[in-house]
Protein backbone atom coordinates (compact mmCIF):
# COMPACT_ATOMS: atom_id res chain seq x y z
CA UNK A 1 0.00 0.00 0.00
CA UNK A 2 1.99 3.18 -0.63
CA UNK A 3 2.17 6.22 0.84
CA UNK A 4 -0.90 8.88 0.66
CA UNK A 5 1.54 11.56 0.70
CA UNK A 6 4.50 12.60 -1.20
CA UNK A 7 6.92 14.61 -0.23
CA UNK A 8 9.76 15.95 -2.48
CA UNK A 9 12.91 17.74 -0.89
CA UNK A 10 14.49 19.63 -4.45
CA UNK A 11 18.08 21.08 -3.72
CA UNK A 12 20.77 22.27 -6.26
CA UNK A 13 22.85 19.18 -7.08
CA UNK A 14 26.39 19.20 -6.35
CA UNK A 15 28.92 16.53 -8.16
CA UNK A 16 30.32 13.43 -6.49
CA UNK A 17 33.76 13.10 -7.83
CA UNK A 18 35.87 15.00 -9.52
CA UNK A 19 34.84 13.36 -13.20
CA UNK A 20 31.92 14.79 -12.52
CA UNK A 21 32.16 18.83 -12.57
CA UNK A 22 32.73 19.20 -16.82
CA UNK A 23 29.18 17.50 -17.05
CA UNK A 24 27.70 19.61 -14.11
CA UNK A 25 28.94 22.60 -15.06
CA UNK A 26 27.37 21.95 -18.39
CA UNK A 27 23.90 21.65 -17.35
CA UNK A 28 24.26 24.36 -15.04
CA UNK A 29 25.33 26.68 -18.38
CA UNK A 30 22.19 24.73 -19.93
CA UNK A 31 24.73 22.50 -22.14
CA UNK A 32 27.42 25.53 -23.12
CA UNK A 33 30.85 23.85 -22.43
CA UNK A 34 32.32 25.03 -19.66
CA UNK A 35 35.67 26.48 -20.39
CA UNK A 36 38.79 24.72 -19.22
CA UNK A 37 40.16 27.32 -16.96
CA UNK A 38 36.26 27.19 -15.21
CA UNK A 39 36.42 23.66 -15.22
CA UNK A 40 40.39 23.55 -13.42
CA UNK A 41 39.12 26.05 -11.10
CA UNK A 42 35.73 24.66 -9.73
CA UNK A 43 37.80 21.38 -9.62
CA UNK A 44 40.76 22.65 -6.95
CA UNK A 45 37.67 23.83 -5.18
CA UNK A 46 36.95 20.45 -4.58
CA UNK A 47 39.99 18.93 -4.25
CA UNK A 48 40.29 20.78 -1.30
CA UNK A 49 37.05 19.62 0.38
CA UNK A 50 37.59 16.07 0.02
CA UNK A 51 37.08 15.66 -4.12
CA UNK A 52 33.37 15.44 -3.78
CA UNK A 53 30.39 17.42 -2.50
CA UNK A 54 28.54 15.99 0.76
CA UNK A 55 25.28 17.69 -0.47
CA UNK A 56 23.35 14.20 -2.01
CA UNK A 57 24.51 12.16 1.46
CA UNK A 58 23.03 14.89 3.40
CA UNK A 59 20.09 15.26 1.47
CA UNK A 60 19.47 11.73 1.57
CA UNK A 61 20.02 11.62 5.06
CA UNK A 62 17.17 14.67 5.82
CA UNK A 63 15.18 12.91 3.66
CA UNK A 64 15.19 9.61 5.95
CA UNK A 65 14.52 11.77 9.03
CA UNK A 66 11.58 13.54 7.93
CA UNK A 67 10.21 10.91 6.73
CA UNK A 68 10.72 9.31 10.42
CA UNK A 69 9.35 11.83 11.89
CA UNK A 70 6.36 12.51 9.51
CA UNK A 71 5.45 8.51 10.46
CA UNK A 72 6.06 8.65 13.72
CA UNK A 73 1.75 7.52 13.95
CA UNK A 74 0.83 6.23 10.76
CA UNK A 75 2.99 5.54 7.69
CA UNK A 76 1.03 8.07 5.21
CA UNK A 77 4.05 9.60 3.85
CA UNK A 78 7.44 8.95 1.40
CA UNK A 79 9.68 11.39 1.21
CA UNK A 80 11.91 11.58 -2.03
CA UNK A 81 14.73 13.64 -3.44
CA UNK A 82 15.45 15.31 -6.76
CA UNK A 83 18.14 17.66 -7.58
CA UNK A 84 17.55 20.39 -10.30
CA UNK A 85 21.78 20.27 -11.67
CA UNK A 86 22.60 16.94 -10.77
CA UNK A 87 21.27 12.83 -10.19
CA UNK A 88 19.06 11.80 -8.59
CA UNK A 89 17.30 14.89 -10.96
CA UNK A 90 14.22 16.07 -10.73
CA UNK A 91 12.38 14.71 -13.30
CA UNK A 92 13.75 11.31 -12.63
CA UNK A 93 11.85 11.77 -9.29
CA UNK A 94 8.89 12.46 -10.62
CA UNK A 95 8.97 9.35 -12.66
CA UNK A 96 9.32 7.51 -9.27
CA UNK A 97 6.76 9.37 -8.16
CA UNK A 98 4.27 8.84 -10.38
CA UNK A 99 4.79 4.66 -10.14
CA UNK A 100 4.48 5.10 -6.54
CA UNK A 101 0.94 6.51 -7.10
CA UNK A 102 0.25 9.02 -3.63
CA UNK A 103 -2.51 11.16 -3.92
CA UNK A 104 -0.66 14.32 -3.47
CA UNK A 105 2.55 15.69 -3.79
CA UNK A 106 4.16 18.44 -1.42
CA UNK A 107 7.61 19.86 -3.13
CA UNK A 108 10.13 22.15 -0.74
CA UNK A 109 13.04 23.31 -1.99
CA UNK A 110 15.50 23.73 0.21
CA UNK A 111 16.42 27.21 0.33
CA UNK A 112 14.30 28.79 2.48
CA UNK A 113 14.03 32.69 0.72
CA UNK A 114 12.43 32.75 -2.57
CA UNK A 115 13.88 33.99 -5.68
CA UNK A 116 13.16 33.47 -9.30
CA UNK A 117 16.55 32.07 -10.28
CA UNK A 118 16.63 29.39 -7.30
CA UNK A 119 13.04 28.24 -5.73
CA UNK A 120 11.53 29.58 -8.73
CA UNK A 121 13.88 27.32 -11.41
CA UNK A 122 13.10 24.28 -9.05
CA UNK A 123 9.57 24.67 -9.17
CA UNK A 124 9.41 25.44 -13.04
CA UNK A 125 11.51 22.14 -13.14
CA UNK A 126 8.61 20.04 -11.15
CA UNK A 127 6.39 21.62 -13.50
CA UNK A 128 8.19 20.38 -16.71
CA UNK A 129 8.66 16.76 -15.06
CA UNK A 130 5.25 17.01 -13.55
CA UNK A 131 3.88 17.40 -17.29
CA UNK A 132 6.20 15.23 -19.16
CA UNK A 133 5.36 12.49 -17.02
CA UNK A 134 1.82 13.25 -16.65
CA UNK A 135 1.78 13.39 -12.87
CA UNK A 136 -2.31 13.99 -12.68
CA UNK A 137 -2.53 14.18 -8.31
CA UNK A 138 -2.60 17.53 -6.37
CA UNK A 139 0.38 19.41 -6.34
CA UNK A 140 1.96 21.59 -3.57
CA UNK A 141 5.02 23.80 -4.54
CA UNK A 142 6.36 25.58 -1.23
CA UNK A 143 7.76 28.86 -2.54
CA UNK A 144 9.11 30.61 0.65
CA UNK A 145 9.63 29.77 4.10
CA UNK A 146 12.29 31.96 5.23
CA UNK A 147 10.20 33.26 8.45
CA UNK A 148 8.97 29.61 9.77
CA UNK A 149 9.31 29.11 13.52
CA UNK A 150 11.35 25.91 14.16
CA UNK A 151 13.80 26.87 10.96
CA UNK A 152 14.26 30.26 13.11
CA UNK A 153 14.82 28.84 16.04
CA UNK A 154 17.28 25.81 14.63
CA UNK A 155 19.44 29.24 13.35
CA UNK A 156 19.20 30.06 16.74
CA UNK A 157 20.75 27.44 18.40
CA UNK A 158 22.85 27.00 15.82
CA UNK A 159 24.81 30.57 16.89
CA UNK A 160 24.09 29.87 20.29
CA UNK A 161 26.18 26.82 20.09
CA UNK A 162 29.01 28.66 18.04
CA UNK A 163 29.04 31.56 20.78
CA UNK A 164 29.83 28.69 23.49
CA UNK A 165 33.21 27.84 21.98
CA UNK A 166 34.28 31.26 22.66
CA UNK A 167 35.81 32.11 26.60
CA UNK A 168 33.55 34.68 28.62
CA UNK A 169 35.96 37.34 27.93
CA UNK A 170 36.19 37.13 24.54
CA UNK A 171 32.27 35.93 23.66
CA UNK A 172 31.02 39.82 24.03
CA UNK A 173 33.61 40.95 21.55
CA UNK A 174 32.45 38.06 18.60
CA UNK A 175 30.97 39.75 15.74
CA UNK A 176 28.68 37.93 14.23
CA UNK A 177 28.32 37.77 9.88
CA UNK A 178 25.16 36.85 8.20
CA UNK A 179 25.66 35.59 5.03
CA UNK A 180 23.48 34.61 2.08
CA UNK A 181 24.22 33.47 -1.82
CA UNK A 182 24.10 37.07 -4.16
CA UNK A 183 22.13 37.15 -7.28
CA UNK A 184 22.44 38.98 -10.00
CA UNK A 185 21.37 42.91 -9.75
CA UNK A 186 19.21 42.86 -12.44
CA UNK A 187 16.89 39.97 -10.63
CA UNK A 188 15.92 42.71 -8.10
CA UNK A 189 15.43 45.54 -10.36
CA UNK A 190 12.44 43.23 -11.83
CA UNK A 191 11.04 42.99 -8.07
CA UNK A 192 12.06 39.72 -6.58
CA UNK A 193 11.43 39.45 -2.96
CA UNK A 194 14.98 38.05 -2.70
CA UNK A 195 16.61 40.61 -0.30
CA UNK A 196 13.62 41.19 1.37
CA UNK A 197 13.22 37.83 2.72
CA UNK A 198 17.24 37.39 3.69
CA UNK A 199 16.42 41.11 5.49
CA UNK A 200 13.38 39.09 7.71
CA UNK A 201 15.00 35.71 8.03
CA UNK A 202 18.03 38.21 10.11
CA UNK A 203 15.49 39.99 11.68
CA UNK A 204 13.67 36.78 13.54
CA UNK A 205 16.75 35.30 14.05
CA UNK A 206 18.35 38.16 16.27
CA UNK A 207 15.12 38.64 17.76
CA UNK A 208 15.12 34.95 18.77
CA UNK A 209 18.83 35.29 20.34
CA UNK A 210 16.83 38.62 22.17
CA UNK A 211 19.83 40.79 20.39
CA UNK A 212 19.08 44.38 19.42
CA UNK A 213 19.08 44.57 15.73
CA UNK A 214 20.33 48.20 15.63
CA UNK A 215 23.59 47.31 17.83
CA UNK A 216 26.67 46.91 15.66
CA UNK A 217 27.52 43.66 17.11
CA UNK A 218 26.33 41.69 13.86
CA UNK A 219 26.89 42.48 9.66
CA UNK A 220 25.15 40.85 6.58
CA UNK A 221 27.28 40.15 3.45
CA UNK A 222 26.25 38.18 0.23
CA UNK A 223 28.64 35.33 -0.96
CA UNK A 224 29.69 33.28 -3.40
CA UNK A 225 28.66 35.53 -6.35
CA UNK A 226 28.99 33.30 -9.47
CA UNK A 227 30.47 33.27 -13.13
CA UNK A 228 27.53 35.57 -14.81
CA UNK A 229 28.64 38.80 -15.81
CA UNK A 230 26.70 41.80 -14.28
CA UNK A 231 26.59 43.48 -11.26
CA UNK A 232 25.51 40.99 -7.94
CA UNK A 233 24.34 42.11 -4.97
CA UNK A 234 26.29 43.36 -2.38
CA UNK A 235 27.75 44.38 -0.04
CA UNK A 236 30.55 41.19 -0.87
CA UNK A 237 31.54 39.23 2.36
CA UNK A 238 35.34 40.14 1.00
CA UNK A 239 34.82 43.59 1.35
CA UNK A 240 32.60 43.28 5.29
CA UNK A 241 35.40 41.34 6.39
CA UNK A 242 38.10 43.91 5.00
CA UNK A 243 35.85 46.93 6.65
CA UNK A 244 35.87 44.85 9.89
CA UNK A 245 39.68 44.52 9.90
CA UNK A 246 40.03 48.26 9.56
CA UNK A 247 37.55 48.23 12.90
CA UNK A 248 39.69 46.71 14.28
CA UNK A 249 37.42 43.20 14.94
CA UNK A 250 39.33 40.28 15.68
CA UNK A 251 37.14 37.21 16.38
CA UNK A 252 33.97 36.70 13.87
CA UNK A 253 31.37 34.45 13.54
CA UNK A 254 29.66 33.37 10.22
CA UNK A 255 26.25 32.51 10.04
CA UNK A 256 25.12 31.74 6.18
CA UNK A 257 21.17 31.62 6.56
CA UNK A 258 20.73 31.51 2.92
CA UNK A 259 22.15 27.28 3.16
CA UNK A 260 20.57 24.63 4.87
CA UNK A 261 23.10 22.32 4.34
CA UNK A 262 27.19 21.91 4.06
CA UNK A 263 28.47 22.48 0.51
CA UNK A 264 31.05 23.68 -1.75
CA UNK A 265 30.06 27.35 -0.80
CA UNK A 266 30.27 26.46 2.23
CA UNK A 267 33.50 24.07 2.67
CA UNK A 268 35.48 26.18 0.39
CA UNK A 269 34.10 30.03 0.36
CA UNK A 270 33.77 30.42 4.10
CA UNK A 271 35.80 27.37 5.61
CA UNK A 272 38.57 28.17 2.91
CA UNK A 273 38.87 31.24 1.13
CA UNK A 274 37.20 33.61 3.98
CA UNK A 275 38.75 32.17 6.45
CA UNK A 276 42.06 33.03 4.84
CA UNK A 277 40.87 36.30 3.82
CA UNK A 278 40.02 37.36 7.75
CA UNK A 279 43.35 35.75 8.98
CA UNK A 280 45.19 38.25 7.10
CA UNK A 281 43.33 40.94 8.60
CA UNK A 282 43.86 40.10 12.10
CA UNK A 283 40.85 38.00 12.57
CA UNK A 284 40.28 34.19 13.91
CA UNK A 285 37.23 33.43 11.33
CA UNK A 286 34.76 30.60 12.85
CA UNK A 287 31.51 29.51 11.45
CA UNK A 288 28.13 27.95 12.69
CA UNK A 289 27.02 24.65 11.81
CA UNK A 290 25.31 23.66 9.54
CA UNK A 291 21.66 22.24 9.84
CA UNK A 292 21.94 19.25 7.57
CA UNK A 293 19.84 16.95 10.41
CA UNK A 294 19.62 18.85 13.01
CA UNK A 295 16.50 17.71 15.37
CA UNK A 296 15.05 21.82 15.10
CA UNK A 297 15.49 21.71 11.57
CA UNK A 298 13.96 18.62 11.00
CA UNK A 299 10.82 19.08 12.90
CA UNK A 300 10.90 22.32 10.66
CA UNK A 301 10.25 20.73 7.56
CA UNK A 302 7.88 18.03 8.86
CA UNK A 303 5.50 21.79 10.05
CA UNK A 304 5.87 23.21 6.32
CA UNK A 305 4.94 19.37 5.11
CA UNK A 306 1.43 19.49 7.30
CA UNK A 307 0.45 23.01 6.84
CA UNK A 308 0.55 21.85 3.03
CA UNK A 309 -1.22 19.02 2.97
CA UNK A 310 -4.55 18.64 1.88
CA UNK A 311 -6.98 18.47 4.36
CA UNK A 312 -8.48 15.54 3.25
CA UNK A 313 -5.78 12.52 4.45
Amino acid sequence: MPAKTAVLLMAHGAPESLGDIPAYLGHIMKGRPPSEEVIEQIKDRYRLVGGKSPLLEITKQQALALEGLLNQDKNNYRVYIGMRHWHPFIDETIQKIASDQPDQLIAISLAPQYSKLSVGAYIQTLENARASTQLEIPVQAVKSWYDQVELIVAFAEKIQLGLAQYDAVTRPQVHLLFTAHSLPEEVVSQGDPYPIEIEKTVAAILKQLDLDSTEKNWSFAYQSQGFRGGRWLGPKVEDVINSLGEKGITDLLVVPIGFVSDHVEILYDVDILYKDLAASQGISLQRTASLNTSPRFIQALARIVQKNRLNSQ
